[in-house]
């Protein structure tokens, strides 16, 4: 009888024990899921649009642990300007000058530590890799249930992207490209 008891209650301690550590892959949904860029020069600005190719967080009794995502850097589009203008500044983008899409068609986060601040408010680390470059990034990400949401400032100079930046060249005056450009995303699940 005793033996009995003691295996019941060593299997129900395993089974709890599984139970409470349960991750949770939750695949973002690529269609419905957003990002939008924001680009600012000297003159002005322009934004527009990425999608993703795929990603998920991963989740730990119902809090945020990790994360990864990959954007398809080929679906970068431009939504401020029309016809040829949209068209030009669009390939000069995916260019070499730029994002160079041909060599590097894809972008990556992975998350490396995620921390609650509370009320759904988590505070990230990741990794996030443009062209072949990996730096870490910070941020803050809102979590719920059935979506999430970031804006992240990234310094483009430090994956290679050097085009108009005063950082890399002189005298660009009205020219000048700002090193930081920004990513509003919104996750649906």
């Amino acid at each position: 009888m005793k033996k009995n008891l003691l295996k019941g209650a060593l299997a129900s301690v395993i089974v709890l024990s599984t139970v409470a550590f349960t991750s949770i892959k939750k695949q973002i949904d690529v269609k419905s899921s957003t990002v939008v860029w924001t680009g600012k020069k000297v003159t002005g600005e322009h934004s527009g649009t990425l999608q993703f190719k795929e990603g998920h967080l991963m989740v730990e009794d119902g809090k945020l642990v990790g994360g990864e995502f990959t954007i398809d850097m080929t679906s970068l589009k431009n939504t401020d300007l029309e016809g040829e203008s949209k068209q030009k500044l669009e390939g000069h983008l995916k260019s070499e000058d730029f994002f160079g899409i041909e060599n590097y068609p894809t972008s990556k986060l992975v998350f490396t530590s995620v921390a609650s601040k509370g009320n759904g408010m988590y505070g990230v680390v990741g990794n996030l890799t443009i062209k072949n470059e990996t730096h870490p990034i910070t941020f803050d990400l809102k979590y719920s249930e059935d979506a999430a949401s970031t804006t992240l400032s990234i310094d483009r100079s430090k994956y290679d992207v050097r085009y108009g930046s005063g950082s890399f060249f002189d005298n660009l005056g009205d020219k000048t490209i700002y090193d930081n450009f920004d990513l509003d995303v919104d996750l649906k699940f």
